[in-house]
């Protein structure tokens, strides 16, 4: 979790809105956020529906909707190999019919469909397996529920509106009846946030600011026509982080929770200097602080683009729906290892849900979606 916020006083501190308004404006598709890669040298296609059709998939650099479902599917048992070929790529043929169908209602939604492959599928299936898809190692302090976890097929559904993705999700599964079986499921959302302004999550902080530019997202996101899917569903105690004073908070992220700069700075897009110290040689982002551990400056530039939502599962389940796209899973890696060990924000998550996928390219005219994975 990547987080941003110049220091205020807290009764002039943006708090986060309650659920219910929080989905009432996503269910009118109000105010949305955009990342930093939706426009660029290879922009994905998002003028004609869901955005399967084309080089790129959409849903990764394509602007950021205020509503998300990510589900997740196993193949059936008894499909292996050839046989479980012909099945799978049957399902995404209907996938794909079904998507074409749906291009002039999906522009109205905005709806972005995103498919992606588990680790786990392509020796069930006797194909090769893309280079970087492997599964997640364990990291200190998961607490994993392997029913909210894992998959043979990601599929990320993002639109306006919690309709409209409840709505192609029903049709996709119907598509898939008896070859692939739901796994888990979880729905995401995004405050009401003006236009060009980063969204906060649940802890009142600005998520999302630090996020690569198009040429980087060509260098670090984009494999050829294809990226890495790193899914991480991670329980906050906002009530602990809450009771902390605002300096505390601030410390602990390492940004200003009014503004979103970094501390230290003024704006919000200001550099994060993670080498920079007082007259007094502290370091003005603190040792533990979360943008630290986070900094991109820590792995030679390269960066991960995050598309993050909120979630809320009932009082004692709220938290952030992680969900970041990279040329190679071992970036998360790396920065999860970090944060596990030397991050402070650690204190006030438990990350409870993973899956990563290897998410396909699009799909070209004439040809259906996974036509060549499954070739």
């Amino acid at each position: 979790m990547t987080t941003s916020a110049a220091s205020d006083t807290p009764s002039s501190v943006p708090r986060p809105p309650r659920r219910r308004t929080l989905l009432s404006a996503v269910g009118l598709g109000a105010l949305t956020a955009t990342t930093a890669c939706a426009t660029g040298s290879r922009p994905a296609p998002t003028a004609a529906g869901p955005g399967h059709r084309g080089a790129r998939q959409a849903g990764v650099t394509t602007p950021q909707q205020p509503a998300a479902l990510v589900l997740a599917y196993d193949l059936s048992p008894a499909l292996r190999g050839s046989q479980g070929v012909r099945a799978l790529r049957s399902v995404l043929a209907r996938w794909t019919r079904t998507l074409d169908d749906s291009a002039e209602a999906a522009v109205r939604s905005r709806l972005t469909v995103t498919v992606g492959v588990g680790p786990l599928l392509p020796s069930r299936l006797g194909l090769p397996v893309p280079d970087a898809l492997r599964a997640l190692p364990p990291f200190p302090g998961d607490r994993l529920d392997p029913a909210r976890g894992g998959g043979d097929l990601v599929v990320q559904l993002c639109a306006t509106g919690p309709g409209a993705v409840a709505s192609m999700a029903s049709a996709l599964a119907r598509s898939a009846r008896g070859t692939l079986r739901p796994r888990w499921r979880q729905t995401g959302f995004l405050p009401p946030t003006p236009a060009g302004q980063t969204p906060r999550n649940l802890l009142g902080f600005k998520d999302g600011t630090e996020n690569p530019t198009p040429d980087e997202c060509e260098r670090w996101v984009w494999a050829h026509d294809a990226t890495f899917l790193v899914v991480r569903r991670i329980r906050l105690r906002i009530e602990e982080f809450d009771r902390l004073t605002l300096e505390r908070q601030e410390e602990v992220i390492g940004r200003h929770r009014g503004s979103g700069a970094p501390l230290g700075r003024r704006h919000e897009h200001d550099d994060v200097d993670v080498f920079a110290k007082t007259p007094h040689g502290r370091y003005v982002v603190p040792l533990h602080a979360h943008v630290r551990a986070a900094s991109p400056r820590l792995d030679a530039g390269a960066r991960m683009l995050r598309r993050g939502y909120s979630y809320d599962d009932g009082p004692d389940d709220k938290g952030l729906l992680f969900l970041a796209f990279m040329r190679d899973p071992a970036l998360f890696v790396r920065v999860q290892q970090r944060l596990a060990a030397q991050d402070e924000l650690s204190r006030f998550t438990e990350h409870r849900g993973s899956a990563v996928a290897y998410v396909l390219p699009g799909a070209r005219p004439g040809e259906d979606l996974g036509a060549r994975f499954l070739a």
